[in-house]
This record gives structure tokens, sequence and C-alpha cells, in this order.
């Protein structure tokens, strides 16, 4: 710290009470990281465990069950 006359100078690390050492930069990457690969996981399980559909044999399907029940 300098003073001149009134004036107080700082320099930088003096103004912010510390130093930056880029640490939250490696925090939030790997957070990130680790939440895409979560997600990732999640939906391909998802994926993998629902059962096939194929959409027009399914309407087929649907149309004879329904066809089938008495009215």
């Amino acid at each position: 710290m300098e003073t001149r006359g009134q004036e107080v100078h700082l320099d930088k690390e003096e103004a912010r009470g510390g130093e930056t050492s880029g640490v939250v930069r490696y925090v939030l990457l790997i957070s990130l990281a680790l939440v895409i690969i979560a997600l990732s996981a999640i939906w391909i399980t998802g994926a993998l465990t629902t059962p096939e559909t194929s959409g027009h044999a399914d309407t087929e399907k649907a149309v004879a069950q329904q066809q089938d029940q008495p009215q």
C-alpha cells in the first residue's frame, strides 16, 4: 500500500484481498463434465430399457384391440 498525500494506492492483490489462482475454473469444468456424464448415463439407460416401438405396428395393434372390445 502506498500513500500519496491523501490518496491511498493499492495493487491488485491488496484490493482483492487475495490472489487469483484459477481454481474456480477447474471446479466448474469438472462439475460440468460430471453432470454431462451423469445425465448421459441416465438417458442411455432409459433408452436401453424402453421397449422397442415402431409407430405403425403399434397403431395397428391398438386399432385391432379396440375393434375386439365389445361395445
